[in-house]
């Protein structure tokens, strides 16, 4: 076998295999920060359970979110909605724009007929 067959096949066993674990384990601390840093959960593979998990924790931060917002008084301020779980091989959502003072004065006078 080759050391290229080797890896490969290392890198396709589940992440929950004694493998990856023992792997984990023997990572140095300065390893570890990094990557928790510049970690990529949307690049790993993940299996059905995985899925399923992130799946509910993404509803149940929606009612909780919904129940917030059902019990908050009208005039304050209301939370913003929980972002999902990011899952492998999805690109993380775009923020929304928001609408500002100076972009609403800009949008009104455009939409007035003048020029910006």
């Amino acid at each position: 076998m080759s050391w290229r067959r080797l890896r490969v096949l290392i890198q396709h066993l589940p992440p929950e295999s004694a493998t990856w674990t023992a792997l984990r384990n023997d990572a140095s601390a300065d390893e570890l920060a990094e990557q928790a840093v510049s970690g990529e959960p949307e690049k790993g593979q993940w299996s059905s359970l995985e899925q399923l998990v992130a799946l509910v924790a993404d509803r149940v931060a929606r009612v909780e979110y919904t129940l917030i917002c059902a019990n908050t008084d009208k005039k304050s301020r209301r939370p913003d909605p929980p972002e999902p779980i990011r899952r492998p091989g999805v690109r993380p959502r775009k923020k929304k724009a928001q609408l500002t003072e100076k972009s609403a004065g800009r949008l009104f006078k455009l939409l007035q007929g003048g020029a910006a």
